[in-house]
């Protein structure tokens, strides 16, 4: 039964090696994801992890992959003896490695399921997770301010809000309240992650809660316990 869960961002600057020079923003992200992350593993050195990709559905472990998609060569595993190298890991299995290897747990779990799988299947999905420890993979909105990756939007600040706020109260009906149509809209791929972590049985209380959002970005941190 899953009585910790960490839920942090998975963009490529949590990684120093593909950073160019000392950005504080990046820092930021990067400490607040990685002690979320030591939190678990001090739970548990085994975990399951949840994340979006288009590559989903599908179940990644014990392998091996590298950044170097990302610019620079810096491999990671997922598991502390990988029994394969998968050259085209995608970046939520890439970070969920990362993270594993810096916070000294074992192995992870990563399952990955689609953008847009619908909140019915998001919250059977997570009812069927097994494990102590869960790491849940997903970043905001990109269209925060003048900085933004996408367009900037107005609708990006109140929606991030909305999953912040969610966060921080273990608050299970408000993430599944979250629009998927707006989610999409606005660029927030961990939608579907978050509402897969809705699905999983509590109650909950959050223990850390964190949002940031350097270059337009939103990040969100946090960390339950049942």
């Amino acid at each position: 039964m899953i009585s910790r869960v960490a839920v942090v961002p998975h963009p490529p600057l949590l990684v120093p090696e593909l950073v160019a020079g000392a950005v504080p923003e990046t820092a930021s992200v990067r400490a607040a994801s990685l002690a979320a992350a030591r939190d678990l593993a001090d739970r548990d050195r085994d975990w399951t992890a949840v994340a979006v990709d288009p590559s989903g559905p599908r179940t990644l472990t014990d392998s091996a992959g590298s950044f170097r998609g990302f610019g620079v060569d810096v491999p990671v595993s997922l598991s502390a003896r990988p029994s394969s190298v998968d050259p085209s890991l995608p970046l939520p299995a890439l970070v969920a490695g990362w993270l594993r290897e810096h916070a000294g747990a074992r192995s992870v779990r990563v399952h990955l399921v689609p953008p847009d799988l619908p909140l019915a299947d998001c919250i059977s999905f997570g009812s069927q997770l097994t494990g102590n420890a869960l790491l849940v993979l997903g970043d905001g909105s990109h269209r925060h301010g003048e900085r933004a990756v996408g367009r900037p939007d107005d609708r990006a600040g109140p929606f991030d809000e909305d999953v912040r706020a969610a966060l921080a109260a273990a608050d299970v009906a408000a993430l599944k309240a979250l629009d998927a149509g707006l989610a999409d809209e606005l660029g927030a791929s961990g939608r579907a992650a978050w509402q897969v972590l809705a699905g999983v049985p509590g109650p909950w209380r959050c223990t850390r809660s964190e949002f940031l959002a350097p270059f337009g970005v939103g990040y969100h941190v946090a960390v339950w316990e049942a």
